[in-house]
């Protein structure tokens, strides 16, 4: 995915947890609140953890790894894309649905996903974690919506 392309990237899937450990939710949306976060979240009202995002090509190569399907819920990222890279370079943009994010820093497995994922889940989404973002601006993201890098002054 390009600067300022759309390259077809959507979003494919959405989940919230409303506390640490508590199992993932799917939704079809989520309402996503500048400075704050996903309503309903763990991470709500964090500095800096708004927003996770995370790519469903990385999770297949993931799965082919590890030998067995690694469904999104299970690495316990908010977003799921389909159709791009995530950015993972500190300051770069993504405009998901009616969203601005902005990248903080690369998405680190640890040790959740071994009991999430099974034994070797940390291992095989290293460099493939994703990112964590911060919202820049308020807005729903829903399944289906467009995913975009914004270029940046």
């Amino acid at each position: 995915m390009s600067p300022g392309s759309t390259a077809g990237a959507r979003v494919v899937a959405l989940h919230v947890a409303p506390e640490r450990h508590a199992p993932m939710e799917a939704r079809a949306s989520i309402e996503v609140v500048a400075g704050r976060g996903v309503v309903g979240d763990r991470w709500w009202g964090t500095k800096h953890r708004h927003v996770s995002v995370q790519s469903a090509e990385a999770l297949a190569e993931a799965a082919a790894e590890l030998g067995r399907p690694v469904p999104p819920a299970a690495t316990r990222r908010t977003v799921t894309i389909a159709g791009g890279a995530v950015p993972t370079e500190p300051g770069a943009r993504l405009q998901v649905g009616d969203v601005l994010l902005e990248v903080v820093r690369v998405a680190a497995p640890c040790r959740v996903m071994e009991s999430s994922m099974g034994p070797g889940g940390a291992t095989a989404l290293r460099r493939r974690g994703g990112s964590i973002l911060r919202a820049l601006t308020s807005g729903t993201v829903r399944l289906g919506d467009e995913v975009s890098v914004v270029p940046t002054a």
